[in-house]
């Protein structure tokens, strides 16, 4: 699935779209270049799940727990991470297996600790500055 978000305007329904086509999946992983507009996008689908938190990269915390009424919302950033291990030492496993919306930037960081029938979001930055995700279930 292929979906092209024209402006910051067009995100909600993007946002819509990507928790339609995803079901009963929760983990979803983020895979971009620098600015391709990850961040800004997992805003857009908190704020569709109903978080009403102020939703941030966790970069340095690695991540970040929102509340939603769906139950917490698990956002994490891996971008600063050296090696799987240090996934596995804060516990990833609890998060990705807990059935709670887990949203992860970087995920190539932990590309062996992902869970199988996770939503893969390609994001890229098209020539007129809008964006484009293309959407893969593992």
């Amino acid at each position: 699935m292929d979906i092209a978000i024209a402006d910051i305007a067009a995100l909600p329904s993007a946002a819509a779209q990507v928790l339609a086509a995803a079901g009963e999946r929760r983990v979803f992983l983020f895979y971009g270049e620098m600015g391709a507009g990850k961040t800004t996008f997992i805003k857009a689908i908190c704020k569709e799940l109903g978080v009403t938190d102020a939703v941030s990269s966790p970069t340095f915390a690695i991540v970040n727990e929102y509340v939603s009424p769906h139950g917490p919302v698990y956002h994490f950033d891996f971008y600063r991470i050296k090696s799987e291990q240090e996934a596995m030492d804060m516990g990833y496993e609890e998060y990705f297996y807990s059935g709670r919306y887990c949203l992860v930037e970087w995920p190539e960081k932990i590309a062996g600790l992902l869970p199988s029938g996770a939503v893969a979001l390609h994001l890229t930055v098209s020539a007129d500055g809008g964006r484009n995700v293309k959407l893969d279930i593992r």
